[in-house]
């Protein structure tokens, strides 16, 4: 039986039979100082296989009947043959797919279609090969955190001055100055779910976009949410992602330490950061992805299987550009030309 993302159920794909999934429950979280004792090591499941693309690196496990012809990431053929997957950090949990695959190929296409200058090949490609689900590798984290900063507290006080404006006429106006008072503190900051993705084969820059993922709906893992996807390894480490995660916080750390300087305006200049109470989870959250290839050059088009955001990129067809571009340069002579008749 297959996860069905448009019922929420797990279904029989030959007789259509439904039944619910496994009951939820709550999604452990492990201490950052244990995480090979705490999380344990498995595989997705009992009979998958693994497979490596030699185009970008990704290491990719399905279940069969299910094949990795055709990399998911580069759209690159996978020649090599696949093996018993490696037991890995096992998943905390799974975000289950509510976009079905043929609402979401179908969402491509329209986003395909609305980008004028895509090359028409790229348009036909997407329709014959659609796309593919895949469960991509998450840390998300939680700690807390106690800041030293140093700075300064700039409050606002205004002069008078006197000048001519272009008239020469004698004008005055209000110019505000800035005094500038040292400042030093301490703020304190809980984080909850610092998401970081542990995946290179989709850029960082398009996940960010299809965030809001929905992580109220994350479900403990079960094998059977990822029937009909790939799921992808990590490729990242926990305690690596954790320094990329603390990059994420800081930004918020420095707003709370503005706020606590207060004043009209303010000048932080260090920030010195502690952790603690680090805990992490491993979680699989799913997309739908087309990857497709145009002179020699992979294009990503990826779909949050949860909200249905669509992202990615696309090549520019230089033909379309030259037309559309010398359109507009007979029609502007031609409304030129109509000016100078009349």
């Amino acid at each position: 039986m297959q996860y069905d993302p448009e019922s929420g159920k797990i279904k029989c794909p030959y007789c259509g039979h439904m039944e619910d999934p496994p009951a939820g429950g709550k999604v452990p979280s492990h201490p950052f100082g244990s995480a090979q004792a705490a999380a344990g090591h498995a595989a997705l499941q009992a009979q998958a296989l693994e497979v490596h693309c030699e185009g970008c690196g990704s290491s990719v496990v399905f279940q069969p009947p299910q094949v990795a012809g055709i990399c998911s990431f580069c759209g690159a053929p996978i020649v090599a043959q696949p093996r018993a997957a490696d037991p890995m950090v096992a998943p905390d949990a799974a975000l289950p797919a509510r976009i079905s695959k043929p609402k979401a190929q179908s969402q491509v296409q329209q986003w395909l279609q609305t980008r004028w200058f895509a090359p028409n090949a790229l348009k036909k490609l997407a329709h014959q090969e659609g796309v593919s689900g895949v469960y991509l590798p998450f840390w998300a984290y939680d700690c807390q955190t106690e800041s030293n900063y140093t700075g300064q507290r700039g409050e606002y006080y205004y002069t008078t001055e006197t000048y001519r404006d272009s008239d020469g006429r004698t004008q005055t106006r209000e110019v505000r100055h800035t005094r500038w008072y040292p400042a030093s503190g301490h703020v304190s900051l809980g984080f909850r779910d610092v998401l970081v993705a542990a995946t290179r084969a989709v850029p960082e820059k398009e996940l960010n976009l299809l965030e809001p993922w929905g992580l109220e709906n994350l479900r403990p893992y079960e094998p059977v949410y990822l029937a009909g996807f790939k799921a992808q390894r990590y490729q990242f480490e926990m305690p690596q992602c954790f320094e990329h995660a603390k990059s994420m916080m800081a930004p918020s750390i420095e707003r709370a330490a503005r706020e606590d300087i207060g004043g009209d305006t303010q000048m932080v200049t260090s920030v010195s950061t502690g952790y603690s109470d680090i805990m992490f989870r491993h979680l699989l959250l799913p997309i739908w992805i087309g990857a497709y290839r145009f002179n020699n050059q992979a294009y990503q088009v990826v779909v949050n299987a949860s909200t249905g955001e669509v992202q990615g990129e696309r090549p520019y067809s230089a033909v379309k550009i030259f037309f559309a571009v010398l359109a507009a340069l007979i029609v502007v002579l031609f409304i030129l030309y109509l000016k100078a008749q009349n």
